[in-house]
């Protein structure tokens, strides 16, 4: 390898750390299901939705990254996270920190001038819930799941707010929607990670409930009320009969899964439940926006 291989190694690696930091995966969850809160709301495409879509892509970056500098102390402890950015000595605290607070205050600025005052605040929001609420509960009690899943669903909301600059109770539907359909899919997750959750010194609930019992018993609870949840968006006239006969035919079949989950608890079975929490969610939004009906 010549010298200016190495370098241009060096850049790369570098490149793909900060891009690691950002958590793009999430990142483009959350822009993805920001954009359907827009559309549903009867958004156009145009520097509004520009704006909302680099607004909301900062904050989740920066946020992204801000958790990581908290938790890298127990991310160097867990298998499945110890060869991040900063764990692994990388990328420094320092410089993580900075990263963080400068995309996320970019997003809130993009989201306060060029798109409306609410789309931020609930940006903002999310960011404080995230950061400040969230990881640092996941120390202490698995109910930090519990409020992790609040600025989960956030995103579908700062969409409506960002097409209509107001709230309103379809918007509650899509945050309701996501806040249920997250707790199966964060409990498969850490079913299938619990020994590095466990050596991490993060209670998750598959850790602290042994036998599974109890996680099992709150993702067929979850799934069983996101079932009929999914179902309002057809009664608020955003949707008309082909989505409810999918949100039905979705449902089920995610229950199904919970409930094999449930009788066999197994690694296979949460695996199977997170692929199923996986396929659900952008099948739900596609049913969604192909048969809004422009209510």
């Amino acid at each position: 390898m010549t010298v200016l291989e190495a370098r241009m190694a060096l850049v790369r690696i570098s490149i793909q750390d900060l891009l690691a930091l950002t958590k793009p995966r999430i990142t483009l969850l959350i822009v993805l299901t920001a954009l359907v809160g827009f559309v549903l709301a009867g958004g156009a495409f145009g520097l509004t939705a520009i704006a909302l879509l680099a607004g909301t892509a900062l904050v989740s970056s920066g946020s992204g990254a801000l958790n990581q500098v908290l938790e890298r102390e127990s991310d160097a402890s867990m298998r499945r996270t110890a060869n991040r950015p900063l764990p692994s000595g990388r990328i420094r605290p320092a410089e993580a920190l900075f990263l963080g607070l400068l995309l996320s205050a970019g997003g809130l600025l993009i989201l306060a001038f060029a798109v409306n005052l609410l789309t931020a605040a609930l940006a903002g929001l999310t960011l404080v819930t995230y950061g400040l609420i969230y990881t640092p509960m996941k120390k202490f009690t698995s109910l930090a799941t519990v409020v992790g899943a609040i600025p989960g669903a956030l995103p579908p909301v700062g969409g409506w707010a960002a097409a209509t600059g107001t709230l309103a109770s379809p918007a509650l539907v899509l945050f309701a929607i996501v806040f249920l359909w997250q707790m199966p899919h964060f409990l498969a997750i850490a079913f299938l990670y619990r020994d590095d959750y466990r050596r991490g010194g993060m209670p998750m609930l598959p850790v602290v409930d042994t036998d599974g019992h109890f996680t099992a018993l709150q993702v067929i609870i979850y799934n069983a009320a996101l079932l009929p949840v999914s179902l309002l968006p057809s009664t608020l006239g955003l949707a008309g009969g082909s989505y409810l006969a999918g949100a039905v035919l979705l449902g089920l079949g995610l229950n199904v899964a919970g409930f094999l989950f449930a009788r066999q608890r197994t690694r296979e079975s949460a695996r199977r439940l997170l692929l199923a929490s996986v396929i659900y969610l952008p099948l739900l939004w596609g049913l969604l926006l192909m048969d809004r009906t422009g209510a």
